[in-house]
């Protein structure tokens, strides 16, 4: 059966452009494949002619063997190369959507490819202060940006590049083979789509020279370590014409002195003496924002833990505000003289006299002692 005329199958005139050649295809596409007209065999069929015809008239070299030749001068190239793509058995209608609609939405490039600039990281170490307060910092970071002499092309200023030979300028080459068609990034334009010949003296034709580059930073209160702040924009600038990459600042504090944080909370503690927490008292507690009084009930234990409320870190995601824990430690007094020995002794036997009364918590271990040693006994 004589094949008919791909002209006739697209509906378009033998002079139709490219254009007008997608166009006409897409449409029949659209209407006849299979997913859409499942288990019409005529609609099939007309589906694989018009996915032939339009294989054969937008490769350039194909179409301009049919127009002298015929249906001849395409059929003996396909039967060296193994014949056309045709229909895949099984293709779903997201194939020739990628084949045919994917240079309209982006999906496939249909000239140069541009790609993206690199994102970049920085790591930003702060102090406790600095990140629950927030702060703005200066930060100088190493990276690549559009060269200003070429302006990016690479190509010497007065000049331009050319199109690529290898792919004729679209940045990816076709190979095919059989029913498979490999469509992958031009290996000598690297999907730039151009060739520099007269290469710029400032970039050396990469289109991007090396700097470094200063940026004011700015930190928000309660900021902790591990979190990350984007700065858009701020990463290496893109090629050939795509977008910059983006800025990473990572975050880390360095540990305080005084005061350790856990989210939004915050510890520290604090020495005290024997006689405040025998008799009570009132202490100074240092918070990042100032000193604050805290009362000390008498007969405090060492190791009690005071929570002052809202003197913690306000959450960088909400606004809730952490508290101060400070935890009071007994120290013990060091570098005493015979008389201040003297005088702990004679307290001590006063202590004594009264049968471990003002000592409740020894006591109770001492006669737990007691106990444990005269079950072994028995």
């Amino acid at each position: 059966m004589a094949k008919q005329d791909y002209y006739e199958v697209l509906g378009v005139a033998r002079n139709a452009s490219e254009a007008e050649l997608k166009k006409a295809y897409r449409r029949l596409a659209m209407k006849y494949h299979p997913d859409r007209n499942p288990g019409d065999k005529e609609a099939e069929e007309k589906f694989k002619a018009a996915k032939e015809a339009y294989e054969v008239l937008s490769d350039p070299q194909k179409r301009a063997a049919y127009d002298q030749f015929g249906h001849a001068g395409v059929d003996q190239a396909a039967a060296g190369a193994g014949g056309f793509g045709g229909f895949r058995p099984g293709a779903s209608f997201s194939d020739i959507f990628d084949d045919v609609f994917g240079d309209i939405f982006g999906t496939r490039a249909s000239r140069s490819q541009a790609f993206r600039g690199a994102d970049l990281r920085y790591d930003l170490e702060l102090s406790l202060e600095e990140a629950v307060q927030g702060t703005t910092v200066k930060i100088r970071i190493p990276t690549r940006v559009k060269c200003r002499q070429c302006d990016g092309s690479g190509a010497k200023r007065g000049t331009t590049p050319s199109a690529c030979t290898t792919c004729g300028g679209q940045g990816q080459v076709r190979m095919q083979q059989g029913f498979f068609s490999i469509q992958q990034t031009c290996p000598r334009c690297k999907g730039s789509g151009k060739i520099v010949t007269d290469p710029c003296s400032a970039c050396h034709g990469q289109g991007r020279i090396q700097e470094i580059k200063t940026l004011s930073v700015k930190i928000p209160p309660g900021v902790d370590t591990g979190d990350r702040i984007r700065l858009a924009g701020e990463g290496e600038a893109g090629e050939n014409g795509g977008p910059p990459g983006d800025l990473y600042v990572q975050i880390r504090v360095r540990p305080h002195p005084i005061f350790t944080r856990e989210g939004n909370d915050l510890y520290c503690e604090m020495p005290i003496s024997f006689v405040t927490l025998a008799l009570g008292g009132e202490l100074e507690v240092p918070t990042l924002n100032g000193r604050v009084k805290l009362k000390v009930p008498p007969e405090t234990q060492t190791g009690k833990v005071f929570r002052l409320r809202g003197k913690g870190v306000r959450s960088i995601h909400d606004d809730g505000v952490g508290d101060l824990l400070c935890r009071v430690v007994v120290e013990t007094p060091v570098h005493l003289n015979q008389h201040q020995k003297e005088l702990l002794r004679e307290f001590e036997a006063s202590l004594q006299e009264r049968n471990g009364k003002h000592s409740p918590k020894a006591r109770s271990w001492f006669d737990g002692v007691k106990k444990f040693f005269e079950d072994l006994k028995s």
